[in-house]
């Protein structure tokens, strides 16, 4: 017999009786349950990692991180390699950082044959602290500082990502003083709508990022070329013709959390054909065809709910590789080499942050039903993507097997704040009690990334798991050193 759905419950959410099928779907790799019903991660006992590093705890499959890093390589390689008649070109895969960042997942990205993009100078110092060649590194930002470009250009990355034309001229006057050339690739806001939140979606014209396509109001107008005027085009100008920079490609992102590949493709048919103008008007003094390169971004979803159905990264290059030949051809352009930067849909799935449950109450919510609160150890400290996206978790109770009717659950922080929600809607064995371990799937990207120590909560650690063993990638922030900061404490 089925179990009744919640009258508050989302029409999404599912009524459970059990959690096996949430934990084949949206937990790592390498996930299963004891014989006695506790939850391991990687061959680990979630009470032993619980013990031994506390909670909350940031879980990474490192086994799951590799192999979907892998993942994006194969498939986009595969997609853009030479079939028959239909040619080829390279593809550079970035693991975008800014979803997770650390020495070991810098290194493990680029064992897998990744490059690393970076959105700071903080971002680029972790990379090269972990040993990846500055060549293979890239910097984006739309408000770098002199250093952080001084810093770049010395070391010699392999692209800046340049947001403004007024960065291209800094990046010009620092290369001169340096004696450098600096690779450039210009970020242009293409005007596609992605379907994401309004906080994630990165393309449309009124946001801080790229340089828009649009002419200018006022600006000269040329019948043969249609972004004359516009902000992109004056950076174009500016890059092909300053001392000390290299324009070697363009660059858009369209958001974040993007599950059909359309945006995409509309993206990239507007790079192509912004590229091919700049042959026309610019040629002598752009790269060969084979030299240029047009960056495609990331932003793929992934499977946060049992709501979200994700796709296999190679669907997203069959259909990404299918537009750009289509779009080239309609140009008579040769295939540009292309780059990605996947990072949530990586390290994300590979992800889970374990939690002490404490205080449970019900609460009446409207017409008499009622509503189970759980609160845990954490909160938006340490995954603030609820309150900043109304973003969706799932959770499962980890540290023991309830079999029978669940019970339409809200997981809450302990942080002071009435928006401190970690999972709006979950079904849970209304025997969750004190002292159990819950575990919140899909955590890898932008938890630690965004986590803080609001209400002086220090900040978890994060361990990586693998055949039964465990490596702290990062280790649990101590009171001390929270308050080391504060010119007032004496230890």
């Amino acid at each position: 017999m089925t179990a009744a759905a919640h009258p508050l419950a989302p029409a999404w959410l599912s009524p459970r009786e059990h959690t096996d099928d949430l934990e084949a779907e949206l937990f790592p790799a390498y996930t299963a349950r004891t014989a006695d019903g506790e939850l391991t991660l990687g061959g680990v006992r979630v009470s032993v990692l619980a013990a031994e590093y506390g909670t909350p705890l940031y879980v990474i499959s490192e086994a799951d991180f590799r192999a979907r890093a892998r993942g994006f390589v194969h498939a986009f390689r595969q997609a853009f390699a030479a079939h028959g008649d239909q040619p080829g070109t390279e593809v550079e895969v970035y693991y975008a950082g800014k979803a997770f960042l650390s020495t070991h997942a810098a290194r493990w990205a680029a064992e897998e044959g990744l490059n690393i993009d970076t959105a700071s100078g903080g971002e680029l110092a972790i990379a090269l602290a972990a040993g990846v060649p500055a060549h293979r590194i890239g910097l984006h930002g739309n408000n770098k500082s002199d250093a952080e470009l001084t810093r770049a250009i010395e070391l010699g990355v392999g692209r800046l990502i340049a947001d403004s034309v007024e960065e291209i001229e800094r990046i010009s006057a620092i290369a001169q003083d340096l004696g450098r050339s600096a690779p450039v690739m210009l970020r242009l806001t293409p005007g596609v709508h992605a379907s994401t939140h309004e906080y994630i979606a990165t393309a449309h014209e009124d946001q801080k990022f790229g340089l828009s396509l649009t002419p200018v109001p006022g600006e000269r107008k040329d019948r043969d070329n249609p972004y004359l005027g516009s902000p992109a085009w004056t950076a174009v100008e500016r890059a092909a013709a300053a001392p000390g920079v290299e324009l070697i490609g363009l660059h858009c992102h369209i958001g974040s959390q993007i599950f059909e590949p359309d945006g995409f493709e509309v993206a990239a048919g507007k790079l192509i054909a912004f590229a091919a103008q700049m042959r026309v008007s610019l040629s002598s003094r752009l790269p060969a065809g084979e030299d240029f390169e047009l960056d495609l971004g990331g932003g793929h979803g992934i499977a946060y709910t049992e709501a979200d159905h994700p796709r296999a990264p190679e669907e997203i290059a069959a259909a990404l590789a299918q537009a750009v030949r289509r779009h080239c051809a309609d140009h008579r352009l040769p295939l540009p080499r292309i780059s990605i930067e996947p990072g949530r849909s990586i390290v994300g799935p590979a992800g889970v942050t374990l939690y002490t449950a404490g205080t449970t109450k019900d609460v009446v919510v409207e017409d008499g039903l009622t509503r189970r609160y759980v609160a845990v150890d954490g909160g938006m400290g340490d995954n603030p993507r609820p309150v900043l996206y109304d973003a969706d978790y799932s959770a499962v109770l980890a540290s023991r097997r309830i079999t029978g009717q669940h019970v339409l659950s809200r997981i809450v922080g302990k942080h002071c704040e009435s928006g401190d929600i970690v999972v709006r809607n979950v079904y849970l064995p209304p025997a969750v009690t004190r002292g159990d371990i819950l575990a919140v799937p899909a955590t890898g990207a932008y938890c630690h990334s965004l986590s803080s120590n609001y209400n002086y909560l220090t900040r978890p650690a994060v361990v990586a798991v693998g055949d039964g063993q465990v490596q702290v990638l990062i280790r649990r922030e101590t009171e001390e050193q929270m308050l080391a900061r504060d010119t007032g404490y004496a230890p």
